[in-house]
């Protein structure tokens, strides 16, 4: 499947940070509340991950952040958190506790944690390799 074959009416796609142990561990718990199979998935440092990114923002820099694309539009850090996380079964009250907060102070938590992830979960050399039966659902 390539980044244009996606049906974002029934899609959407999260570019997360591939070396990142929490990401990793995120992404893993989506896959196990995403019951409907709406999410697809793609590493930042993937090829479509590069190529979302230029699409998406051109030159400009782009945040090291997570990057959700849905049929609304590209959603960047805990805007992309909390939408995700509304199609959860198991998370769907997190974007409404938290979703009040306005959005350049759920950002500056974002972007603090955002700092410390790898110092507090750790980095791996590689991104991971998703088990077969969810591999469909990952641009390698």
């Amino acid at each position: 499947m390539k980044y244009k074959d996606i049906n974002f009416d029934e899609n959407a796609l999260i570019l997360f940070d591939g070396e990142c142990m929490f990401c990793n561990k995120t992404i893993q718990f989506i896959l196990n509340n995403d019951k409907k199979e709406r999410f697809l998935f793609a590493a930042l440092q993937s090829e479509i991950g590069q190529y979302v990114r230029e699409w998406h923002f051109g030159d400009k820099p782009v945040p090291d952040s997570i990057i959700l694309v849905d049929k609304q539009g590209v959603h960047l850090k805990s805007t992309a958190v909390l939408r995700i996380f509304k199609h959860c079964e198991s998370t769907s009250f997190l974007s409404h506790s938290t979703g009040w907060m306005p959005t350049s102070i759920r950002n500056l938590f974002y972007d603090t944690f955002a700092k410390k992830r790898y110092a507090i979960f750790g980095k791996s050399d590689t991104c991971m390799l998703p088990a077969p039966d969810v591999r469909k659902r990952f641009f390698m």
